[in-house]
């Protein structure tokens, strides 16, 4: 009788094995729905993109990719305990969401330049708290900060100075914006690649040395005891 309890008993299932320890990482749907909504809108701020129907692809993005996906991805950071990566997502996913409901109103009614300009002023004030936040996080996502930092504020003064068509310093906000959502594509990708190969192939560059562990993209910024 203990022979076949113990028999019954090594051939149940480990209540462990059905339920996960570690959650995927939510940072590169994230990360990469950022990029690329980024990377599209910078390259019509550029005025390299003179179509006049330029703005329906990044409209799709906003509202699919960089905002819907990107919310839910801050959700999980929410589940997984990330403050940084969940204030990050959520905030950036309705940021996009909100410039997919601004955006056709703006290009129909106009008139609201300085508007715009406090708007996008605010998003590089909440950038810049963010990216002091990112100097515990990794070199990639600080960058991504920096670097969207000084976009918002561009594209802010030439909201401010002309509003519609793009003044000069709103096409040099468009480059800074390319040079984000590069760098955020550089950030998702090196995330993704590295946990599925369970080794370090694209570096992000920890801040701290020898507690990479602590620094990745997707984890919380460390507590201190």
């Amino acid at each position: 009788m203990n022979e076949e309890t113990t028999s019954s008993a090594s051939e149940q299932p480990h209540p462990r094995a059905l339920h996960p320890t570690v959650p995927g990482d939510p940072a590169p749907l994230g990360l990469a729905g950022f990029a690329l909504t980024t990377l599209l809108l910078s390259v019509i701020n550029t005025n390299l993109l003179k179509e006049t129907a330029a703005i329906i692809p990044v409209l799709a993005l906003a509202l699919f990719y960089g905002g819907l996906a990107q919310f839910i991805a801050g959700l999980f950071e929410f589940r997984r305990g990330n403050t940084f990566g969940a204030t990050a997502f959520v905030s950036y996913g309705a940021f996009w969401l909100s410039y997919w409901w601004l955006a056709p109103r703006l290009e129909v009614v106009g008139g609201a330049h300085n508007a715009l300009g406090l708007f996008l002023l605010g998003w590089g004030i909440f950038t810049a708290f963010m990216a002091v936040a990112a100097l515990r996080v990794n070199l990639a996502v600080l960058a991504v900060l920096v670097l969207l930092t000084i976009t918002f504020v561009l594209l802010a003064i030439g909201a401010f100075q002309t509003g519609f068509p793009p003044h000069t310093v709103t096409e040099v906000g468009g480059w800074f914006g390319i040079a984000t959502g590069l760098v955020a594509w550089y950030a998702a990708a090196a995330t993704v690649i590295n946990d599925t190969h369970g080794r370090t192939l694209l570096p992000v560059g920890p801040r701290r040395p020898g507690d990479a562990a602590h620094n990745r993209p997707h984890d919380p910024a460390p507590t201190v005891e």
